[in-house]
């Protein structure tokens, strides 16, 4: 407003003033218009590199959660009690049926040959982490039997991307969470709608699932916020619990 104002005033002394004043007039007003225009740079400057920083700060914060997100992932990799839990069955499966046995001790390996290979990466295949799922499922199976029912539907395209093990964490904690027993089998269900996956499951909780810290869904939840401005959906629909998770693409 203040540079209009002097530019009205320079446009008015250039034709209204008389000769002897107008050339003075005119070096003042020329001046004042120099200055306004310099000082509303040197402002829209300074408001601009703040916003700036505050970006480059608030990109640094994630960066640093990220990496200690991986620091914790490369630590912990698999909860500690599903290894326990995979000897124990493993255990009775070498007494009682030893093709089994043989079957699950191989399934296990590809399972943990996975995480070291694909634990610390940013992104990976859907199909590979499918296949990874899939060894994964077999084993919980083969535990639970037919207490839990985890059907998987999803096809993956060649350009479909995800977090590794985002799918196998929240598996892992429909199971951690619910009761699963042949009284109250737990289902989940593994399925795509439109460019997300939606993983759902019975809500049956055990009686300490209301202490949970949900530090499962807050770790894949700043993973993807690194990546991606998809956000994570959680929706808790009467006994129902579902978690939207968006696949990344290739390109992206």
């Amino acid at each position: 407003a203040y540079i209009l104002v002097q530019t009205l005033m320079y446009l008015i002394v250039e034709r209204s003033l008389p000769d002897n004043f107008r050339t003075w007039a005119l070096d003042s007003s020329k001046i004042a218009i120099f200055i306004s225009f310099s000082i509303a740079f040197v402002f829209t400057s300074i408001g601009f590199l703040k916003s700036w920083q505050v970006s480059n700060l608030e990109a640094e914060k994630l960066k640093a959660e990220m990496m200690t997100y991986k620091y914790e992932s490369l630590r912990n990799q698999l909860n500690p009690h599903f290894l326990f839990n995979n000897f124990n069955v493993l255990s009775d499966l070498v007494y009682k049926d030893q093709e089994l046995a043989v079957k699950f001790i191989s399934q296990m390996s590809d399972l943990y040959r996975y995480v070291i290979d694909n634990g610390d990466k940013e992104v990976i295949s859907l199909a590979e982490e499918l296949n990874f799922l899939e060894s994964y499922i077999f084993l919980l199976k083969t535990r639970f039997e037919k207490n839990l029912d985890i059907r998987l539907k999803l096809e993956a395209a060649e350009d479909d991307l995800i977090v590794p093990m985002a799918l196998q964490l929240l598996i892992e904690n429909a199971v951690k969470h619910n009761e699963v027993s042949s009284a109250k089998p737990l289902i989940v269900e593994i399925t795509r709608k439109d460019d997300y996956i939606l993983v759902a499951n019975n809500l049956q909780q055990k009686s300490m699932g209301n202490n949970s810290t949900k530090t499962g869904l807050r770790n894949i939840t700043q993973r993807y916020a690194f990546l991606t401005d998809k956000k994570i959906d959680v929706k808790l629909i009467k006994n129902r619990f579902e978690v939207l998770v968006p696949i990344l693409k290739s390109a992206e």
